[in-house]
């Protein structure tokens, strides 16, 4: 049997992770996960600072390459361009959108201040502090409340960029939808997802009957798991 054409290298529990994940999943492209945390040695053999994901790229024009390509801007990109269909991009009338750059707005706004509000501020230390069992749920609040009053506003700002209904961009599916799912996945499996509004639930009810979101489950915060 031909190996798959790529490696992921990344614990599914990365929210980063499973947004390239999502994407190869959607597209029908066939990878191989290794398994593996952030700054640990197979993540820094694999990106210069040890972060997630990396996309090992084995083979280009029948040429063995074994490419690294890091950061998951640049690997949604190299995706799209080695299987544009289905597409993950919007036009202009989609959604808000008026330019289609917006799409790519709303990916590094996730990325760049959803990620530290939803997992640095609040998901990672109520987990920890839960999972460590020395503090009361009244304890955790308190000790979080200014990281969740932040996210509150975060996700209020992002909910205004959100088409009324449907998808991020309304009826076009597109990575801006695959860089916030995992974020709002993670936040919607603690108490503190009782932030979601009722249209960011209403979006993840359209995102949780896709086949990629179901396949890419197991291993996420959302059944349970923890990183590995």
């Amino acid at each position: 049997m031909t190996p798959p054409p790529y490696t992921i290298i990344g614990t599914p529990f990365s929210t980063f992770t499973r947004s390239i994940t999502l994407g190869l999943t959607y597209k029908g492209i066939p990878f191989t996960q290794v398994r593996c945390v952030p700054h640990s040695d197979t993540a820094y053999d694999n990106h210069p600072f040890g972060f997630l994901p990396t996309l090992i790229i084995h083979e280009i024009d029948g040429k063995m390459v074994n490419l690294k390509l890091r950061e998951s801007a640049a690997i949604a990109r190299y995706i799209d361009k080695v299987a544009p269909e289905p597409g993950l991009h919007i036009s202009p009338g989609h959604g808000k959108a008026i330019i289609e750059e917006q799409m790519w707005e709303f990916v590094s706004l996730a990325g760049a201040h959803g990620f530290p509000a939803v997992e640095k501020g609040v998901v990672k230390p109520r987990v920890n502090a839960t999972d460590a069992g020395k503090l009361t749920d009244s304890e955790i609040r308190e000790q979080i409340k200014p990281a969740v009053e932040h996210l509150r506003r975060l996700l209020g700002k992002m909910e205004e960029l959100m088409a009324d209904e449907g998808y991020v961009f309304g009826s076009k599916l597109s990575w801006a939808d695959f860089f916030l799912f995992p974020l709002l996945a993670d936040l919607k499996a603690i108490p503190e997802g009782e932030l979601l509004s009722p249209r960011m639930l209403n979006w993840m009810e359209e995102m949780y009957k896709l086949e990629a979101v179901k396949a890419t489950t197991p291993g996420t915060l959302s059944v349970g798991a923890r990183p590995s």
